[in-house]
């Protein structure tokens, strides 16, 4: 079964790789000198867009639906009847729909498979995908998940695994900042923010944020960039829009989101996402450590 890649960013990049290792792989990068460095380090080969159809599966991981849309849609006339479309963006649910559509209109099926696990889980080949589509559909092209995911979920149609990711994301983006409110008012009342930690690791208040997140980044200050704030955002505008369609006031989630067009405002898009706890730092007057 051959593979193509769609897009060498941050988690594609590594997840690309640790595909090439198992079944022939080309990639296509919008950087081609990307897609070539790709080739000498992991045995892929780098292609022009057009040769991408040639792929019996057709990965890609890219910012927004949108730019998969995009791309479907200029692979369209060269594309084959029995092909399937991997998508690993974290994208929209509604868009998704479409762009499927489309391309089953050629006889291409399509997925929607955002990851969870960043960077460290897609180079290590580790992260979760959860798939939207037609189940037979996943069965096909599992083997080829199989070599960098350790969790594969079908959540249900064509946009469930975006809704499933853009809840995940908003469940994430409240942590951080519950956290970062709760040790801001602690570290105010002379408690180390690393031994307040230690205690909520132990107890029923943990999370991943605070067994992993805050630990190697807050208390740290080293803010590692793997993920950017602005990127977050835009799937808690996601989560809005799945919201919405259900009909679900959620105010909790609606409110993180407003918080976190504040933070991208004040801290920049192109920060890590956990930077947003220096928001609720600046409220405070205070820096957990």
């Amino acid at each position: 079964m051959k593979a193509a890649f769609i897009g060498l960013g941050a988690m594609g990049y590594p997840i690309a790789g640790h595909l090439a290792k198992k079944f022939p792989t080309s990639v296509w990068n919008r950087t081609f000198s990307k897609a070539e460095t790709h080739a000498k380090q992991y045995g892929s080969q780098a292609v022009h867009f057009n040769q991408v159809a040639a792929a019996d599966v057709i990965f890609s991981c890219v910012p927004v639906s949108r730019d998969v849309d995009n791309l479907a849609q200029e692979l369209l006339p060269k594309l084959r009847a029995g092909t399937i479309w991997v998508d690993h963006t974290s994208g929209e649910p509604e868009l998704a729909r479409k762009t499927a559509a489309m391309l089953a209109e050629k006889g291409v099926r399509y997925l929607d498979a955002p990851l969870s696990g960043g960077v460290a889980g897609a180079e290590k080949g580790l992260v979760t995908v959860m798939v939207g589509g037609a189940e037979e559909g996943l069965e096909a092209v599992r083997p080829l998940l199989e070599t960098y995911a350790a969790k594969i979920v079908h959540v249900g149609p064509v946009g469930a695994g975006h809704a499933v990711k853009a809840i995940n994301n908003g469940l994430l983006a409240a942590h951080i900042l519950l956290l970062a409110e709760g040790l801001s008012a602690l570290v105010k009342q002379g408690v180390s923010g690393k031994l307040a930690l230690e205690v909520i690791n132990a107890s029923s208040g943990r999370s991943n944020v605070s067994e992993n997140l805050f630990p190697a980044r807050v208390i740290t200050r080293a803010f590692p960039r793997t993920f950017a704030l602005g990127l977050l955002a835009k799937d808690l505008g996601i989560a809005m829009s799945v919201l919405q369609q259900a009909a679900v006031p959620a105010p909790l989630l609606r409110l993180t989101r407003e918080i976190y067009q504040l933070a991208a405002l004040e801290l920049g898009k192109d920060v890590d996402h956990v930077e947003a706890a220096k928001l609720a730092e600046r409220w405070a007057g205070v820096e957990i450590r």
